[in-house]
């Protein structure tokens, strides 16, 4: 049986609480979770801890929590099926402080209506939060919708970045 590769993992504080970062052993970070989250990660016997991976990705969420920084500089890797991974790139090009909807996320793709719901699945298991903006998607109504971090997370995350009154 070939071993599996070496998971790093390490919590960053935050204002969503711990969060908790894993990254693959080129340093390519492979998930944000928060406390709480829907499917998000938990640490597994056999990951290692160690800081040094994630030294970027800590300096970059201060920033950005702390309202300085807009986009992240960093070496992503996610492993979804080849519909997620469309759906996640999309995401990637939601600009800060600006929303998208499900149905508009889909017609990017080149996905039809009936697809919104599988793209708001593909949304939902995002295992890059923050990172990768789920939190800017929301309903063709303007209500906000699901989050895996919960509403209260995305309330902050969208006030921070001036996409809602706060």
């Amino acid at each position: 049986m070939i071993p599996l590769p070496t998971t790093y993992w390490t919590t960053a504080e935050g204002p969503l609480g711990p969060l908790l970062l894993t990254a693959d052993p080129d340093g390519a970070l492979t998930s944000l979770s928060v406390p709480g989250q829907k499917g998000g990660r938990t640490v597994l016997d056999g990951w290692r801890r160690d800081p040094g991976p994630f030294r970027a990705a800590e300096e970059q969420l201060a920033a950005y929590f702390a309202g300085e920084l807009k986009e992240f500089r960093l070496d992503l890797r996610s492993d979804g099926t080849e519909f997620r991974e469309r759906v996640w790139a999309a995401l990637d090009s939601v600009p800060y402080g600006a929303t998208t909807t499900y149905g508009e996320i889909a017609a990017r793709i080149g996905a039809s209506r009936a697809a919104v719901r599988a793209v708001g699945g593909a949304i939902g298991a995002n295992p890059l939060l923050v990172l990768r903006p789920c939190h800017r998607v929301i309903g063709a109504d303007g209500s906000l919708t699901g989050y895996a971090g919960g509403l209260d997370r995305k309330v902050r995350l969208l006030t921070l970045e001036g996409a809602l009154g706060g």
